[in-house]
């Protein structure tokens, strides 16, 4: 108790969060949905808010919540000229969760992207798809079709400036559409340094999954192995794998996120970073 006293009494000299500035700004790009928006001011805006915390010069806008890759692509160009513009760093590096890893490969490889970023660091991201996507659109005609215009309908009023296309996203994002199609016709581009980082929870590991995904994450399971409840982890692979957390896919967004769960929600950001720097981006 005594040593334990002393502890918390004993100075630290740099009580503030690490320093860990990059060489230059990221942008978080979010994933398919926006209903979190209701309860934080965009998707990524923790995730920011920690980067910011850190010295990092970082933004976590809000794009097209419900649409395809392509038109989501080009929401997420005209973002980063007008971040470039701002903060004059000429280039970035992105951040990117779930589909939107899919997006940014898209803008690198096909919009000329590759000549404004240096990096793209992958998180939860279905670079193969995921069954997820193919069970939805399995649903029965009339449940599937009411909650797609549920999705598209919400998507409209948050963005009322491009058209939503949730099912069009769906279908993009099932396994045979990016292994088949979208892969194939989307390069790496040699002048990008390209990361991932994959996740898994729940059935076939040693960490628990929260109820509500149990049944998602059976489903991938399945069909896919191991898995955060959306994503598969074989599926997050892309490039440099950096490592795997254990956070299912709303925890990394730090949505019902337990207390138990803090320190590796924070470790996972901050590993991104600390990769970051230590290739001097």
């Amino acid at each position: 108790m005594i040593e334990g006293l002393k502890k918390k009494l004993r100075y630290n000299e740099f009580p503030q969060p690490e320093y860990l500035a990059t060489k230059y700004p990221v942008l978080l790009c979010h994933g398919f949905g926006g209903l979190a928006n209701a309860v934080q001011p965009s998707l990524l805006h923790n995730v920011c808010m920690l980067y910011r915390g850190h010295c990092i010069s970082a933004f976590a806008p809000t794009i097209v919540p419900y649409a395809g890759i392509e038109t989501r692509a080009r929401a997420w160009v005209e973002t980063c000229d007008e971040i470039i513009e701002l903060t004059g760093s000429g280039k970035l590096n992105l951040v990117a969760h779930s589909m939107g890893g899919l997006d940014m490969r898209y803008a690198i490889s096909h919009l000329g992207l590759h000549d404004r970023v240096v990096s793209l660091t992958t998180v939860a991201t279905p670079h193969r798809g995921t069954s997820l996507a193919e069970l939805a659109l399995k649903t029965p005609d009339k449940i599937k079709d009411y909650f797609i215009d549920i999705l598209d309908w919400l998507g409209d009023i948050s963005y009322p400036d491009i058209k939503s296309d949730a099912q069009g996203a769906l279908r993009q994002l099932t396994r045979d559409y990016v292994q088949n199609t979208f892969n194939p016709e989307t390069p790496d581009h040699p002048d990008i340094r390209y990361y991932s980082v994959s996740t898994a929870c729940g059935k076939g590991t040693d960490y628990d999954i929260n109820k509500l995904l149990y049944y998602f994450n059976t489903y991938i399971h399945d069909n896919e192995g191991i898995n955060d409840g959306y994503i598969g982890a074989e599926s997050a692979v892309w490039g440099d794998h950096l490592f795997r957390s254990k956070l299912n896919h709303i925890e990394q967004i730090k949505l019902n996120l337990p207390k138990k769960h803090e320190k590796a929600w924070e470790e996972l950001w901050v590993g991104v970073v600390k990769n970051l720097l230590n290739n001097d981006l």
